[in-house]
């Protein structure tokens, strides 16, 4: 009963977390207006991969180290924004669909998304505060965290998959390259924005 009633506040959470703005819902925009939804997918599943062994590792103790060593927290910032700040430029760059030569510009893969949010901050707090809030007490500890991660991801999938299809309508209007240009070094610019609430 425990872990029923904690599931209503759990998916609020994760909703409130995975539909607002962040590194992961800027770049799947960018993502979907430049390559279209199915392409996006293997980006989409890598981010909800990514989280789910990133929050079970949390629930079984990766989360104190996190906690106990600053340093670990440190290396992790300055990690994410370097990557970000790369991810940020090649998306700023990319020449529109229509420009492309065959094999230029590709989507972040499944292994890609999913090892960037171990670098991923909002991640890390996003984990944290939900095994701390919303693991239950009795049973099998390793049984819940594995049921819960499970549950937000199933959550977090179609707030995450919303930003590629926003990216996916954006991308119907952008009708010349300068306006392809204009979007895409606008997203570089948000992707790069992020770096500032990593570091702060």
């Amino acid at each position: 009963m425990e872990a029923l009633a904690l599931l209503g506040p759990a998916a609020l959470y994760m909703i409130s977390m995975t539909i607002t703005p962040g590194p992961n819902n800027v770049m799947l925009t960018a993502s979907g207006a430049n390559y279209g939804f199915l392409r996006t997918l293997p980006h989409i599943f890598g981010i909800l991969g990514g989280c789910f062994l990133l929050f079970s590792g949390i629930a079984l103790g990766l989360g104190l180290i996190f906690e106990r060593y600053p340093s670990v927290q440190f290396a992790l910032r300055v990690i994410g924004s370097a990557y970000l700040l790369y991810l940020a430029w090649k998306i700023a760059t990319a020449p529109p669909p229509d420009m492309r030569v065959r094999g230029e510009g590709r989507p972040l893969s499944f292994w890609q998304a999913a090892a960037f949010q171990f670098a991923n901050p909002k991640a890390w707090v996003m984990g944290l505060a939900l095994m701390a809030g919303f693991l239950p007490q009795g049973g099998d500890a390793v049984v819940n965290a594995l049921v819960l991660a499970v549950f937000a991801e199933l959550v977090a999938l179609p707030c995450i998959a919303l930003w590629a299809g926003f990216g996916v309508a954006i991308g119907q209007w952008l009708d010349t390259p300068r306006a392809w240009q204009i979007f895409n070094w606008t997203m570089g610019a948000l992707t790069a924005a992020c770096v500032y609430f990593i570091l702060v």
